[in-house]
């Protein structure tokens, strides 16, 4: 589970067009210690985004004008937006529904009346999943960007990087990995530039 100072730097944004629903979710989840963003429609809940993006989204199926499946999936066409974890909020407890919502891209569901405590719960679920695969997204991105072909200078052993730029091959390992250099010299270069020290070390 993620700790408590992430929770707190996560917010969630509530879409609901019941009030007293919104009001409770937003005491609950704020007292949690998540930034906790509402709307009451479908169309308040796209324009919110532009201004904060949330780290989640509670999301209600029935709702007036543009319900929970048009939300999502206006949601899930956005490049911006398309990733965001969402979890319907609905009384629709019926299995045509809930795998409707799974094919438009919803994470899980919380079924009306909801406990607070499960909510909450599974909001810190998803949360570290989703943590986790930007993790593993971003060491993948690592393991591609040295397992790739490397272009090397056969003369001065400098490498060409992606903007196609040649720069010492110690920079571009430090630039791209965790590793960190020591400078030391090899017994051939040793023979070739110090004989003398050489012949003294093979004594």
């Amino acid at each position: 589970m993620m700790t408590t100072e992430k929770i707190e730097k996560a917010a969630v944004l509530v879409v609901d067009d019941e009030s007293v629903n919104l009001q409770v979710l937003f005491d609950y989840l704020r007292e949690a210690g998540l930034r906790v963003l509402v709307a009451e429609k479908g169309e308040e809940a796209l324009s919110c985004v532009k201004l904060t993006l949330p780290d989640i989204i509670l999301l209600d199926i029935m709702m007036s004008d543009m319900d929970g499946f048009e939300t999502c999936r206006l949601f899930k066409e956005n490049k911006v937006t398309k990733d965001i974890p969402i979890i319907f909020m609905t009384a629709l407890s019926d299995t045509v529904n809930k795998i409707r919502g799974f094919e438009l891209g919803a994470v899980d569901y919380v079924t009306k009346p909801f406990h607070q405590e499960e909510v909450l719960a599974r909001i810190k679920t998803h949360l570290t999943i989703q943590r986790q695969k930007k993790e593993l997204k971003e060491a993948a991105h690592k393991i591609r960007t040295l397992s790739g072909l490397l272009p090397i200078c056969a003369n001065c052993k400098k490498i060409r990087d992606d903007n196609g730029y040649w720069e010492q091959i110690e920079v571009y390992i430090r630039d791209h990995s965790d590793a960190n250099f020591s400078h030391s010299i090899c017994p051939e270069c040793i023979k070739k530039l110090y004989p003398e020290y050489y012949e003294e070390l093979n004594k």
